[in-house]
């Protein structure tokens, strides 16, 4: 009886252990892969410089249970960082591969001061969803950024550039696990190039 009791127990066990994994299938099935030529990149980077745009997304795709955003980023000289310039997003992680220029970006989740953004706030609605700006982090961690460097910024976490040397492009990349930020497909992004 104890041996049964032991493999009964083994077994389900087991069995939850596999049902918590999922059923092993794709979890998107039959979505497309989505391809973005160095050149479209390059036309929202020019852009960017010409007209002093910060944040743009260049794509937004479903692929299964998450959403992946892909934007670029080009930020100026910063001396000293903005009033209540602190970033954080509730839902959205970001990934930053930096393209080139260097900067200092402080990251933290003690944010001092966070007020919720408007739910009418460009990027709220088209970016990176709710979230909050902050006077300042406690206790940052200064990452000091430069051309090739990656840097992962988990949602609820503060990130502040607090000093940008001349200037500093990256691609972004932003996870958004509850599908709140619009989709944006290639006939989107020429739309968008084209205004």
């Amino acid at each position: 009886m104890k041996h049964l009791l032991t493999v009964v127990t083994f077994v389900l066990l087991t069995a939850l252990t596999m049902s918590a994994q999922g059923d092993g299938r794709p979890s998107c099935r039959n979505c497309p892969s989505t391809y973005i030529a160095k050149q479209e990149l390059q036309a929202y980077i020019d852009r960017a410089i010409a007209n002093k745009i910060v944040d743009q997304q260049v794509r937004a795709v479903d692929v299964g249970r998450t959403n992946v955003a892909v934007g670029v980023v080009h930020r100026g000289k910063l001396a000293s960082p903005a009033p209540n310039s602190v970033a954080e997003h509730h839902q959205v992680s970001e990934v930053y591969h930096i393209i080139d220029g260097a900067a200092t970006l402080a990251t933290g989740p003690d944010l001092v001061g966070a007020q919720a953004r408007p739910a009418d706030n460009e990027a709220v609605r088209m970016l990176n969803g709710p979230g909050s700006n902050a006077a300042s982090i406690r206790n940052p961690v200064l990452n000091e950024l430069k051309a090739g460097d990656v840097i992962v910024i988990p949602a609820g976490t503060g990130h502040w550039f607090t000093k940008i040397d001349d200037h500093i492009t990256y691609l972004m990349i932003r996870l958004d696990p509850d599908k709140i930020v619009p989709l944006k497909d290639e006939a989107a992004s020429r739309a968008d190039l084209k205004k």
